[in-house]
């Protein structure tokens, strides 16, 4: 039988990658500076169609179309600071009408389809502010390795070998918090351009800190969001931070951070930062994003030490937010995807044990389960039936 506690975990239904289906299902090219936040300016409706399908398929939770929106992005790709933060804005709200279309559809269904004389309550639709980390704005992009240029990471320039740590010396050490206070800044930038239009913030119902390479840019998240907090509270605004996790990838399942002998974070560690270590705001929950289903098993168990730490100290357990890549493997010299025969039905049974087994452990408040590169909405409607069967 479950727990008391696991009984009372909920479960909710993200989407799935927003960037590979417009390329794949809606046929766009988003071989882009700005990725999938291409057709924002360029192609707005196609970016809605995206949502409705997600929807349409089951999910409760949209993501914006911001991963990669930052102005560095934006300034690469030949516009001004003020474009780039008017198409930042411009995202959320056509999320925002994605979900305003989907709502009416709804309501219209009710109306003249064959329910009951008392129809029930319109389903709860999410919007999710997509913020990825630092690497994800760098062309080529450099979220799978963490290796950032200085001020963000070491100095290579003198260096034979790419690495994402620095030296284990005071100099080292030093440089290393420099760097979190640059990633600090760089979160922080961008969450103001959010936090500052009021219609736009009260929009946005989470925060996904996604794919979130290294430990010390984990830190700097933290250190934005308390900074944000601070000001909120000393200001007495009437904005309040937003929920928001942190979620982080483990290509070939390993943390792309390196510690100076050579050995990687291991999941234990890496979900201690985000939900235990004292270095400012803690986030609500944690993820697990582009990522194969088959790491999934073994990376949630790692880190569920971490949620009861979070729970003891806070008196309430962290969510869970699972989103692995379809299976597919990405071949960067031909900008290609090799299938991997994990589409469909079956990484949707994946992704539902995974689910049902940390529900299972009563260790999270709830689980928030999707998906990322090359996941349609084929495969969240898979995963909405195999999860409803199974409530």
């Amino acid at each position: 039988m479950m727990s008391q506690a696991a009984s009372k975990s909920k479960v909710l239904i993200l989407d799935g990658g927003l960037g590979t289906t417009l390329e794949d299902v809606f046929h766009q090219d988003i071989s882009h500076a700005l990725w999938s936040a291409k057709p924002i300016e360029e192609d707005p409706e196609v970016i809605i169609a995206a949502h409705l399908a997600f929807l349409r398929a089951g999910a409760n939770i949209i993501l914006t179309s911001t991963y990669q929106c930052a102005y560095n992005t934006f300034e690469r790709a030949g516009y001004s600071r003020e474009d780039a933060k008017r198409i930042m804005l411009k995202s959320v709200a056509l999320a925002n009408e994605a979900r305003r279309r989907y709502l009416e559809e709804w309501r219209q269904e009710a109306k003249h389809g064959d329910r009951l004389s008392s129809p029930p309550p319109p389903p709860e639709v999410k919007v999710a502010l997509s913020l990825g980390p630092y690497g994800g704005t760098l062309s080529p992009s450099h979220e799978f390795d963490g290796i950032y240029p200085p001020p963000y990471g070491p100095d290579l320039s003198g260096s034979q070998n790419k690495s994402n740590v620095f030296d284990n010396t005071d100099e080292g050490r030093a440089q290393e918090q420099a760097s979190i206070d640059a990633l600090a800044t760089f979160h922080y930038d961008r969450l103001r351009i959010f936090v500052d239009d009021t219609e736009t913030w009260k929009t946005i119902d989470y925060i996904a800190f996604e794919t979130v390479p290294l430990r010390r840019e984990i830190y700097a998240i933290r250190q934005a969001v308390a900074r944000l907090v601070e000001e909120q509270e000393s200001e007495a605004a009437e904005w309040q931070m937003k929920p928001w996790w942190i979620s982080n990838d483990y290509p070939d399942g390993s943390f792309p951070e390196t510690k100076t002998a050579g050995d990687h974070y291991t999941p234990t560690e890496v979900a201690e930062a985000v939900l235990v270590d004292e270095v400012g705001a803690t986030a609500c929950g944690i993820g697990i994003n582009c990522t194969g289903t088959e790491f999934m098993k073994w990376l949630t168990k790692e880190a569920r030490s971490a949620a009861k730490s979070y729970a003891q100290k806070h008196g309430k357990r962290p969510w869970l937010v699972l989103y692995p890549n379809r299976g597919d493997v990405y071949i960067p010299e031909t900008q290609t995807w090799r299938k991997m025969g994990r589409e469909g039905s079956q990484w949707a049974k994946d992704i539902c044990a995974v689910v049902l087994e940390n529900v299972q452990s009563g260790d999270w408040e709830g689980v928030i389960a999707g998906g990322c590169c090359k996941v349609g909405p084929e495969e969240i409607v898979g995963l909405a039936k195999e999860l409803h069967a199974w409530l």
